[in-house]
């Protein structure tokens, strides 16, 4: 199965089938910046994307000519599941990111646009630097934008407040923001969530509009929107509870059935467990997890 895993520190190149394209994306996980891997996070977004494309809110007659950015884009991989239906995406990270993230973006889209050379259906993607916090950078990219997208942004607490507030900076009225992030410290998972809910209006996206291979419990996506001005520091009962969209419904109707994020499905949970066989994407993470673990056991 070694072969077979996408964060394989073995492995250099991802390829990644798109809405149709088969995209490959240059990786380096043995570097010393975490934004040089192809994290699982990006798919799950992707692949959400994907299914939900045909009608609603992400179809591409909803999303073509969309001003779309992305945060801690890393390999490029979510920005090019938003181009695909239109949007006109930039996508951004640090400075020692931007060379591995460039050489994705030009080569994907050349590969794209030598395909289906008279295409109106792909949007377009630049990069650009933009480290949180920093309003030169902010301002340079031109906010406020349609669309905030980001996955696998949150993984350290003293991150969280200069990527909130970034995310505010870019942010106008009508701004939806579409994170996904993997699980991994239930600390920062509730110091996330409690930063969030005071700022944003926030619904987690359950696994049945997921991806049916293209998804894990340890993995949530969030789709949030800024709270009024006049109610943003009001507390409530709905505040301290995060919406969900219900599986009943489509990704763009507004009835939502009200759930606890960190619910029995979320690794870390409480409840009892659900058995089922491993399908081959999860058995791939359960693998390339034991694989990290045992690379760091010594035998004496």
């Amino acid at each position: 199965m070694e072969a077979d895993r996408l964060n394989s520190p073995h492995t250099s190149a991802v390829l990644f089938d798109v809405l149709g394209h088969q995209l490959q994306f240059s990786q380096d996980p043995n570097s010393k910046h975490l934004g040089t891997t192809v994290w699982d996070a990006s798919m799950v977004f992707v692949k959400f994307l994907e299914k939900n494309c045909r009608k609603g809110r992400f179809s591409p007659s909803k999303l073509k000519g969309k001003r779309v950015i992305e945060l801690g884009a890393g390999c490029g991989v979510a920005g090019f599941g938003m181009a695909f239906l239109g949007c006109d995406v930039t996508s951004t990270d640090q400075t020692e990111v931007l060379p591995l993230l460039m050489r994705n973006v030009e080569r994907n889209t050349s590969r794209i646009l030598q395909k289906n050379p008279d295409s109106d259906s792909f949007g377009s993607i630049e990069v650009a630097e933009l480290n949180w916090g920093n309003a030169d950078h902010i301002r340079a990219v031109g906010p406020p934008f349609d669309y905030i997208i980001g996955t696998d942004v949150v993984y350290a607490e003293h991150l969280l407040e200069p990527l909130l507030q970034t995310i505010i900076s870019l942010s106008g009225p009508r701004t939806t923001i579409l994170l996904g992030y993997e699980l991994r410290s239930t600390s920062v998972h509730d110091r996330m969530l409690d930063l969030w809910k005071r700022n944003f209006l926030v619904k987690s996206v359950p696994r049945a509009k997921m991806h049916k291979e293209y998804q894990h419990p340890s993995i949530q996506l969030f789709m949030m929107n800024l709270k009024p001005e006049e109610t943003k520091h009001v507390e409530d009962v709905k505040s301290e509870e995060t919406k969900q969209i219900s599986d009943e419904d489509d990704v763009d109707n507004d009835n939502e059935v009200v759930e606890d994020v960190a619910g029995d499905d979320v690794i870390g949970g409480k409840g009892k467990t659900k058995t089922k066989t491993l399908n081959e994407w999860e058995t791939r993470r359960y693998g390339a997890m034991a694989a990290r673990l045992l690379r760091d056991v010594k035998i004496t």
